[in-house]
């Protein structure tokens, strides 16, 4: 049985006012399919829906999914179903999804997905019991044919932040670009800097000790890396001697 998404109250955030607002550089690009778009266009598209859902930070070209592209160039896929794909794809959950619990992975996804930060912790809350039940495929299959979704990017718009624009502010909102991949309590299992001592950088290193090193050493390991470089260095040397009879 499919537990039905938990009811939210939708907050007066900025993108849910109707406004006038002159276009300048903090109004989005809209990326779409609709007439007919060239081949640059299509270019431009696939790579806004790459810096969208994979923010810049992970745009690389190991990353790229060839095949979806394709697909998307020749009409096979609508835009709707290329974002799926790069949403549900191992490169997605690799670098998004292991790497936050689930209340990160939803703010991000509404982020992306959507356009707009989540209402409050009661919608995180709601979100997170869908990506918990379903999984993350059907979470963002979920969130993909959710009435918000379809109402303002539909079938062949790329997602983008929506009204970023303040009324009376310099500034819009910080782009969700900018915001960090994962939450604190990943970022405190990081790796953190070393602090430089007077002695410099091998001040860190323990310092070698011979009788801790006989005891600590695998001695069976280092005897069979021994054995195999004597034996390579035994067949070069038999190898050199054949090929120098050979020539004389």
């Amino acid at each position: 049985m499919t537990i039905p998404l938990l009811a939210y109250t939708p907050s007066s955030q900025n993108q849910r006012v109707k406004g006038f607002e002159v276009p300048g550089d903090e109004t989005p690009r809209i990326y779409t399919t609709e007439g007919t778009p060239s081949r640059g266009d299509m270019d431009d598209l696939i790579w806004a829906a790459y810096r969208q859902i994979f923010n810049e930070q992970q745009i690389l070209v190991s990353n790229r999914l060839p095949r979806l592209e394709s697909q998307l160039k020749s009409r096979s896929l609508t835009v709707r179903d290329f974002i799926r794909g790069l949403a549900t794809s191992d490169t997605f959950r690799i670098r998004n999804y292991n790497v936050n619990n689930n209340y990160r992975f939803v703010e991000m996804c509404v982020q992306r997905l959507l356009g707009r930060k989540v209402y409050n912790q009661r919608e995180t809350m709601a979100w997170s019991i869908v990506l918990a039940t379903k999984g993350l495929n059907g979470f963002i299959d979920t969130l993909l044919n959710s009435d918000e979704y379809q109402q303002h990017f539909g079938d062949n718009t790329v997602p983008y932040q929506r009204r970023r624009i303040l009324p009376q502010h310099s500034k819009g909102e910080l782009p969700f670009a900018r915001m960090s991949r994962y939450g604190t309590d990943y970022r405190d299992k990081l790796p953190k800097p070393v602090s430089l001592g007077a002695d410099g950088l091998f001040t860190q290193f323990e310092k070698f000790d011979f009788q801790t090193f006989k005891q600590r050493a695998d001695w069976n390991r280092a005897s069979i890396v021994l054995l195999s470089i004597l034996t390579i260095i035994v067949l070069f040397l038999l190898f050199s001697e054949t090929n120098r009879l050979f020539l004389s």
